[in-house]
Parts: structure tokens; C-alpha cells; sequence
């Protein structure tokens, strides 16, 4: 099937989905890789509240490329999801509810994912010049000293994506491996 969805994703809308699908996201998706991530964690760790929100929310594992004079971003590709797995457990049960990347994911993520109704997604690697061309307004909001790991706001259109593993913990990447 394919879909066009706004983010933040309503749950219908994730449970709707299957591995498999492809998505076309419109609307607000974060951008955190792994120092990002680390901080987050950390943060976490100590008690303290994350710099934004991540109920609800979608976050998108790049490291964009410094946008040239009239973009909006460089390129725009994804980085591979399994750096982030030992984090994203603990903000999976805070609320998040999708994740953009490539590759494969951990089982104590996929169980999350599972447990907390949520999605990953796989953006096309080594696309990152056509990726950025769905992104309409890009906006550091936390760790600016991270540079190109610093954690993003940005504002798609149309951003193409295959549903991978979907709320019921079905793994696109499996299914394939089993053929």
C-alpha cells in the first residue's frame, strides 16, 4: 500500500501501516543521530527533562551536510538505525512513536517498538541529495556545539519512506531473508 501521512503521526494512522508500505511524511520531524542521542540518554540518566518532547513525535537518523547558499539543508540521507539501539528503548517508552533510517534494528528494540505501538522506517541511503529536496525548513533546537549531530527540527513534504518494521513487529527485512 502506500500512504500519505502528517506528522506527528496520529496512532490509527501507525497501526494502519505494514512492513512493506510506502509512506510519503508531511509535517514536523526531529533529526538526532548518535552524540545527540547519547546526550539524551544521559540525560535520562540523571533526571532531567529532554530538550524537547519526544512524545508522539518522529525522529530521523541523519547527519545532514551544511546547506549551500539558497537551501535549506544539504544533503539529507539516512545513517544506519543500530548506533542509536541501546538509547531508543528508553525513549520509545517516553512516547516516541517513529523512526527514520536504514538497517537493521536490535530485538530488544524491535520488543519495544512493539510494547509502545511504534514504526521504523527506511529512507533510501545513499539519496541524501534527493531526500533533502523534501525538506522545507530545517532549525537546530538543541546541542548546537554537536554541529551536524546537533538535534533538528524540520518541517517536510512528501518525504519518501518504506515502512520496515511496523506496530505488530513485523520486519520487512526478515520477510526478505526468508525468500
Amino acid at each position: 500500500m502506500e500512504y500519505r501521512l502528517n506528522a506527528p503521526f496520529a496512532q490509527e494512522d501507525l497501526n494502519r501501516l505494514r512492513a512493506g508500505d510506502m509512506v510519503y511524511i508531511s509535517g514536523t520531524i526531529y533529526v538526532a543521530r548518535d552524540a545527540a542521542h547519547k546526550r539524551m540518554y544521559e540525560a535520562l540518566q540523571h533526571g532531567e527533562d529532554l530538550p524537547v518532547d519526544v512524545k508522539g513525535q518522529t525522529v530521523y537518523y541523519m547527519g545532514p551536510s551544511p546547506a549551500r547558499e539558497g537551501q535549506v539543508i544539504g544533503s539529507a540521507g539516512p545513517t544506519t538505525a543500530s548506533r542509536m539501539d541501546k538509547y531508543t528503548p528508553s525513549l520509545l517508552d517516553l512516547g516516541l512513536n517513529a523512526m527514520i533510517g536504514k538497517g537493521k534494528r536490535s530485538q530488544a528494540v524491535k520488543d519495544s517498538m512493539k510494547k509502545n505501538g511504534a514504526v521504523y522506517f527506511a529512507a533510501i541511503g545513499g539519496a541524501g541529495a534527493l531526500l533533502s529536496k523534501a525538506i522545507t525548513s530545517a532549525e537546530i533546537v538543541a546541542y548546537d556545539d554537536l554541529g551536524t549531530e546537533a538535534l533538528r527540527r524540520l518541517t517536510v513534504a512528501d518525504f519518501p519512506a518504506i515502512v520496515v518494521i511496523d506496530t505488530e513487529g513485523t520486519d520487512l527485512y526478515l520477510a526478505q531473508e526468508k525468500k
